[in-house]
């Protein structure tokens, strides 16, 4: 494993800013719980209600509905949890780890376009907010835009504290989001069962379906080794995982996908209007959405440090936070569907080639950097996120499950042949 480096101001320098080009040494570990927050606030977003709504509008409650979010999730949560393990046994964010899979230059493949996808996350993010409380206020169009600009900058607040920040905001918001969960939920299915609302019927596919269930994180799962290497011991960082992506998003796919099944809106805001819940669902989905845009925006930090190879973790996090925000106002609100089906093409791919690289081509352990382990160019991990993505984008089935499988195996098969 590789250990945080250097003494006196650049070792404090590197434990501000949440380690973000060395590895976290063991005395910065956490326990199960703070990790496990942190990791549930983050699959806690509202964009997984909307993506869960689109499903709920196409398909019967039972047991097509049923069957796409379990069987989604699962393949979601099985591929992250293998990531989460990686980040915890070397102590290394995503876009280190890409570092050994693409090699020095080609990782800045993976820092792009990790980092490009989660400003689009946080675009929409701050693009939601500002929408639904106009609709609640009933404000003038016009205002719309200084509301994003003001959710914009000042999401990314607890972000630039860092890890501790992101934990105290998730002991506040994972519970608030719970209780609107189960507040919809249960008059959603007190609604079904009066016959109060029609069914919509929708024309996706079910492969298509679980694109969307599986793209509605699995650009932030691709990253989740930025947490999990807080972690300490493999059992905390696999069981954290599970518990967000398997149960946490499993439940915000599902509240969204009843919602729309009962009552054929797609729209998780007309949703909750319909329930008489808009007022503390507002709040609560400020709670909800703050948690994932710093998460998210956290996220891009890493993958911008590495980018420019620089510490300072804290400009980058407000650089991305304004480059989202003008994504929000160039309208990323309309683009939720087709940007989750994209993500489940291109992002995949990466997590697979940084797995078969870490278990079968290091076996289990990464060698520090200064012992000239890293390439300019990895090869074998740029072909096999090539073949990965083509996969996914051509071969008949789940394109997310295409991608990430065709990327480990080929290089694993390139590893062999070596």
């Amino acid at each position: 494993m590789i250990r945080a480096e250097g003494g006196g101001e650049e070792a404090g320098r590197s434990g501000t800013e949440d380690y973000p080009l060395s590895a976290v040494p063991d005395e910065a570990r956490q326990g199960f719980w703070p990790v496990t927050l942190v990791l549930l606030g983050f699959t806690f977003f509202s964009a997984t209600i909307w993506g869960g709504a689109s499903l709920g509008a196409a398909f019967p409650l039972w047991p097509d509905l049923a069957a796409i979010i379990l069987c989604g999730n699962a393949i979601l949560a099985a591929y992250v949890a293998g990531l989460g393990y990686v980040g915890y046994r070397s102590g290394l964010s995503t876009v280190l780890s890409a570092r050994f899979a693409f090699g020095d230059i080609g990782s800045r493949w993976a820092d792009a376009l990790l980092g490009l996808t989660q400003i689009g996350w946080y675009a929409w993010g701050t693009a939601t907010i500002a929408i639904v409380l106009g609709r609640l206020l009933g404000l003038d169009p016009w205002f719309l835009a200084p509301l994003m600009a003001i959710f914009g900058l000042g999401f990314c607040l607890t972000a630039c504290i860092g890890y501790r920040g992101l934990a105290a905001l998730s002991r506040v918001a994972v519970p608030a989001m719970l209780l609107l969960i189960v507040a919809s939920v249960a008059v959603a299915l007190r609604d079904a069962g009066s016959g109060a609302a029609p069914v919509a019927a929708g024309t996706l596919t079910v492969a298509e379906a679980l694109t969307i269930v599986v793209g509605t994180f699995v650009s932030g799962g691709t990253q989740v080794a930025n947490w999990t290497r807080f972690a300490g011991s493999g059992r905390a960082a696999v069981i954290s995982v599970l518990l967000a992506f398997l149960v946490g998003n499993t439940l915000m796919v599902a509240v969204g996908a009843i919602g729309a099944a009962v009552y054929g809106l797609s729209d998780i805001v007309d949703v909750l209007a319909v329930q008489g819940l808009l007022l503390a669902g507002v709040l609560l989905l400020f709670l909800n959405i703050w948690t994932t845009q710093d998460n998210t925006i956290y996220n891009f930090s890493v993958a911008g440090c590495h980018f420019f190879r620089t510490e300072r973790r804290r400009l980058v996090t407000s650089a991305g936070a304004a480059a989202g925000t003008l994504l929000a106002l160039l309208g990323m609100y309309d683009w939720l569907i087709p940007y989750m089906v994209t993500m489940g093409v291109l992002i995949p791919p990466l997590g697979g080639v940084i797995m078969a690289d870490f278990f079968i081509g290091r076996r289990g352990r990464y060698p520090p950097f200064e012992e000239g382990a890293v390439p300019r160019f990895n090869r074998r991990g740029l072909a096999a996120y090539a073949a990965g993505s083509l996969a996914a984008a051509v071969i008949p089935g789940i394109p997310p499950v295409n991608g990430i499988v065709a990327a480990f195996l080929v290089y694993a098969l390139l590893t062999r042949l070596r």
